[in-house]
């Protein structure tokens, strides 16, 4: 379908939870489990544990020669992380809350007013998410001046991978990451910040030296572009981050929460459904073939959802602080996912932060799922704001239900 302004839509592919209880007492509230960092690894010293990294010849030339000849590092426990490089990437297409107007029944002033969006970028042609995610992770590495085969992991976050058996080990392929494993993280809005405290562990527990976390997610081919509610709300982009071993005393990720609620689904979700198999001999068997799976499009109770965010987020960044045993006032950015400008002032003013300190590039991107808080840090970064040293306490929230905060020192 093409719009009369010649705009074509793109290709189609609660109740807040209650805070998780520490004990078994109090409380009317279902159960639910949550997350907080462990205490801190002691520092990694001449006693601390190695693990050399294993390695196997392959000869049958499905191995380039390049991923089993280079020495690599030994794995040391223990460590701690720190971020040190940032990359982003978003498609060509740009479309304006009036390019909408044209295909629903919407405005400009409305879309603003109850989201903060004004554009978007969407894929079109022959973009890919693979291509996104490649640009940012190279961006990445440039500027944190580690080589694409000094990598040894890489976590690919999305919900919307090209491939839907994953994308990272073809991402870090097309990045050069020849030393690296990959697998991808399916978290929704809240990908990206639960790939990276995944990526501390690897590096604390794992003993990894530099792991490139991507988050990365195309929603407009979910998306109903006849329904106002959802289709001004969604766009394509991908962010990364390089994150690094340092010394135990110098760990950048300072605290964390993580949880999640299943029961919360119901408002925000994109299920799969099924079409009749074309298939007209079936052996006599009942009920095969199994039907075709599809997915639908993006369901979203806005209302509860928001109701959800204002009052869980909020609440998951100051058990990040908690546990980093700072203080909101030593909080030098807030950096949320990009989802609705409200959501951000009501957690912003619930928190006590000034709108300077506030990161948002909301009103240019909507609301990218997994891509948001790294295309956001990256447009900070290299625009001077925030600056090596500075304290960011971001937060992802979305689908699942999840949510999860972080509380991280940059560089």
């Amino acid at each position: 379908m093409v719009a009369a302004s010649g705009l074509a839509p793109p290709r189609l592919a609660v109740s807040c939870p209650r805070a998780a209880g520490r004990g078994g007492g109090g409380g009317g509230g279902h159960h639910r489990v949550g997350f907080l960092r462990s205490a801190t690894v002691a520092s990694a010293g001449p006693a601390a544990a190695q693990l050399r990294c294993c390695a196997s010849t392959v000869d049958d030339g499905v191995v380039s020669a390049a991923a089993v000849s280079k020495p690599r590092l030994p794995r040391v426990v223990g460590m701690g992380s720190k971020l040190i490089g940032c990359g982003s990437a978003t498609p060509s297409l740009s479309v304006s809350n009036d390019d909408l107007s044209k295909i629903v029944e919407t405005s400009d002033e409305w879309i603003a007013a109850r989201t903060g969006i004004r554009n978007r970028r969407v894929l079109s042609g022959n973009e890919t998410l693979r291509e996104l995610s490649v640009q940012a992770a190279k961006k990445a590495l440039e500027m944190a001046q580690v080589n694409a085969d000094d990598v040894d992991l890489v976590l690919l976050c999305t919900s919307t991978p090209d491939d839907l058996f994953g994308g990272a080990a073809q991402v870090l392929a097309e990045v050069g990451c020849a030393n690296a494993f990959g697998f991808d993280i399916t978290a929704a809005c809240s990908g990206f910040i639960i790939g990276l405290i995944t990526a501390t562990r690897f590096i604390k527990g794992g003993g990894i030296h530099n792991i490139l976390v991507i988050g990365a997610d195309a929603l407009s081919q979910f998306v109903d572009w006849t329904d106002r509610g959802t289709c001004i709300l969604f766009g394509d982009a991908a962010g990364a981050v390089l994150v690094q071993a340092c010394s135990a005393d110098e760990d950048g990720l300072l605290g964390f929460c993580v949880q999640s609620d299943g029961n919360g689904q119901k408002h925000l979700n994109c299920v799969s459904s099924h079409v009749e198999s074309i298939l007209s001999k079936t052996n006599g068997v009942p009920s095969f073939p199994p039907k075709k799976a599809t997915f639908s499009n993006i369901e979203m109770n806005g209302k509860e959802v928001f109701r959800f965010a204002v009052r869980c987020v909020p609440q998951s960044i100051e058990k990040a602080l908690e546990e980093a045993g700072l203080p909101a006032s030593s909080i030098d950015w807030l950096l949320l996912h990009q989802a609705n400008q409200r959501i951000i002032d009501a957690a912003a003013s619930r928190l006590d932060i000034p709108s300077d300190k506030v990161i948002s590039n909301l009103a240019n991107y909507g609301n990218t799922s997994a891509a948001s808080i790294p295309l956001a840090l990256d447009e900070a970064v290299r625009a001077g704001k925030v600056k090596a040293g500075d304290v960011i306490a971001a937060s992802g929230f979305g689908a699942g239900l999840t949510w999860g905060s972080a509380i991280v020192k940059w560089g």
